[in-house]
């Protein structure tokens, strides 16, 4: 049964938070019971909310034809990875609690983790595409060409998709379904269990675990982390060099410029908030899977790692909510079911500050961003 919540990351033998551990304690059944109502009722929560927030925002992308920018193709992308793992996975995982075992068969067993690896390398290569975007935009913003920046984002989009159901062959491959053994009232029990690699290799749970680590955490943090140092050193700089007196449009550029950067930046810390405690979890339990954690701390940070991780698929909806005021305005305008002057919103949308044209903030002449139409890109967030 799935067990760290980290993509792949099946129960393996120290599969200590089971409802037969529960059990095995004194008073266990009272904790089984209460953990049962208790993460059943924030399982369905984080679908609710993450289905409304995801599937509201995918809907204003695509029937708002001013909203398909180079960065709201990116996180459309991203809400469609999250709806995946929302739909498909979060079941699985809530079922584990009313089970205690793997019930799904061997197909669902290859399936379930090569899901979770797909949609979590969606949002964290995705996380670095936008990343990228805004240091090109921000840095370098000449290099974008109006005419084919959104086919270029598109094709980035699905490249982005095509190497996470890649990168996660290899968990369909290995997944399988087990006999293990475990432990019930003070006795050995066996029970059925899906586990992401083979268990005669004492190193495999440890390599998996590295692997998934540096690959999905900690790499595409560190290149992030050095597109944002350039971007931050680009915005200071542009700052001091920014002649004294300049437009109140081009105060307003550079404002929403930040404003986009800040909101990926958020969209990136919220991914490495959610999703750290369970790698952190799955090295410890891989480098100790034959040691059983009987601990409640164990138990409580278990928990913990798994809502945590879920809620990251719901989590950017409303974080673009507050912090962008045209996303805010068509995302009420949805949950009024388009009631509504939808066409004067959008007129007036185009002339908001939140409609840019995305030009150099390296030192240079207030008019130089107008001047040169050929560069310009227009975003809409």
């Amino acid at each position: 049964m799935e067990d760290d919540l980290l993509p792949g990351a099946s129960t393996g033998p120290n599969n200590t938070d089971e409802p037969g551990w529960w059990a095995s304690s004194d008073g266990g059944e009272t904790v089984h019971l209460a953990v049962r109502c208790v993460m059943t009722s924030v399982y369905i929560l984080i679908v609710t909310v993450g289905l409304l927030g995801n599937v509201t925002l995918v809907k204003i992308f695509i029937t708002n034809s001013a909203m398909r920018s180079v960065p709201n193709i990116f996180i459309s992308s991203l809400a469609v990875g999250d709806l995946l793992l929302l739909l498909t996975c979060v079941p699985v995982d809530a079922f584990r609690y009313f089970s205690e075992e793997w019930v799904f068969g061997e197909a669902a067993c290859k399936l379930i983790p090569a899901i979770q690896l797909t949609s979590v390398g969606v949002s964290v290569f995705t996380l670095t595409a936008l990343s990228a975007d805004r240091y090109k935009a921000i840095v370098n913003p000449m290099d974008i060409q109006t005419s084919s920046a959104v086919f270029w984002t598109c094709l980035k989009a699905v490249s982005i998709w095509l190497l996470s159901i890649l990168l996660a062959v290899p968990e369909a491959v290995f997944s399988q379904v087990v006999s293990m053994q475990g432990h019930r009232d003070n006795m050995n029990v066996s029970f059925v269990n899906c586990v992401p690699y083979p268990l005669s290799d004492p190193m495999h749970p440890k390599i998996h675990s590295v692997m998934i680590f540096l690959v999905y955490f900690l790499i595409p943090l560190a290149i992030i982390s050095v597109y944002y140092y350039h971007i931050a050193r680009t915005l200071i700089r542009s700052a001091h060099d920014m002649p004294g007196e300049i437009s109140d449009h081009s105060r307003r550029q550079m404002e929403t410029r930040k404003r986009l950067a800040k909101i990926v930046l958020v969209f990136v810390g919220l991914f490495a908030l959610c999703w750290f405690p369970n790698h952190v979890l799955y090295m410890y339990r891989s480098f100790h899977y034959q040691q059983m954690d009987l601990s409640l701390a164990h138990l409580v940070v278990t928990l913990v790692a798994r809502v945590l991780s879920f809620s990251s698929s719901c989590v950017n909806p409303f974080a673009l909510y507050l912090l962008s005021e045209s996303f805010r305005r068509h995302f009420n305008s949805q949950l009024r079911c388009g009631r509504g002057p939808r066409p004067q919103r959008q007129a007036s949308y185009l002339h908001s500050t939140s409609h840019i044209r995305l030009t150099s903030v390296k030192k240079t002449a207030p008019a130089a961003p107008a001047a040169n139409g050929s560069h310009r890109q227009e975003v809409a967030l």
